[in-house]
């Protein structure tokens, strides 16, 4: 790790997940500018945004001791800012939202809703499993770069931090172009009986609510493309890290529906983005590191 900690001081570099970062940030600069007197708290956001961008700026092109530690992990706080961010964006950007035609989309391909239908398999107990399924979502994407880190393999932690924020940050677009809040909100009054787990289930639920509630973040769905995105990338710390992503990723994509978040349509588009990110983001990756 010393040895790591020399090499990367003095690299000045823009890494390939620096550039994504700043011009997503330059990206919602222009959006805050666009709509300045509808978005609450404009002057704080991007106060925020100068901040962020000097501070990176400042840890890339002035080397000290924790530049390495803070340019490995700095994505994780900035893709967090970002996503509560959208909670102000989307609503004083785009007004109404497109549950209406999601919910249309899964009723006119499933002939009955999805989340509706489902409650004739209730049980507390796979309540229970697929709501901890759900709430491992981030500490689950993020396992993949730690033991990446943890094991020194600079390169391929590089690479994997790249896709991951790019894919955080590809779905908050999406957030942006169909603001949805999901079925659990929409199509409330047609439920029959109430989801109910056995120990911890309202405790997560509370708590997700609380991040969740007032976030137009359902199209795509991120839990099934970041999932996705993870499961990919477990192939390269090992095959049966990769055949407990598999069995994760299966859980966690019929958890979304199961518990009333997501919309299947929504699942699609995820999956979707995320076989587009695979396909696409090693030309991407290499393109951006060649103009560093």
């Amino acid at each position: 790790m010393a040895e790591l900690l020399k090499v990367s001081a003095a690299d000045r570099r823009f890494w390939a997940v620096d550039k994504v970062i700043l011009g997503y940030l330059v990206f919602t600069s222009v959006l805050l500018v666009g709509w300045w007197s509808a978005i609450p708290n404009a002057a704080a956001l991007a106060a925020a945004h100068l901040g962020g961008v000097a501070l990176l700026l400042i840890e890339i092109k002035v080397p000290n001791p924790t530049s390495w530690y803070f340019r490995c992990w700095y994505p994780l706080p900035y893709v967090g800012a970002c996503y509560k961010e959208m909670a102000l964006l989307v609503p004083a950007i785009r007004h109404g939202n497109a549950d209406r035609w999601l919910a249309a989309v899964d009723f006119r391909f499933w002939g009955a809703y999805p989340t509706i239908w489902l409650e004739r398999i209730y049980s507390p107990a796979l309540t229970e499993y697929l709501q901890i399924v759900y709430t491992l979502f981030v500490p689950a994407v993020l396992l993949v770069p730690f033991l990446l880190w943890r094991k020194r393999r600079r390169g391929e932690f590089q690479y994997c931090a790249f896709l991951i924020a790019l894919g955080y940050l590809a779905s908050y677009v999406g957030y942006l172009l169909v603001p949805a809040l999901g079925p659990r909100f929409l199509l409330k009054p047609l439920e029959h009986l109430p989801l109910r787990g056995l120990w911890l289930f309202q405790n997560m639920q509370h708590s997700l609510n609380r991040l969740e509630s007032t976030a137009y973040d359902c199209f795509p769905s991120g839990h099934t493309e970041l999932t996705i995105l993870a499961c990919w990338m477990s192939r390269i710390v090992s095959n049966r890290l990769f055949w407990v992503y598999f069995c994760y990723t299966l859980s966690i994509i019929f958890a979304t529906v199961y518990l009333r978040y997501h919309y299947t349509v929504d699942l699609l588009a995820g999956a979707a983005l995320a076989v587009t990110l695979i396909l696409a983001s090693p030309f991407c990756y290499r393109i951006l590191r060649e103009r560093a």
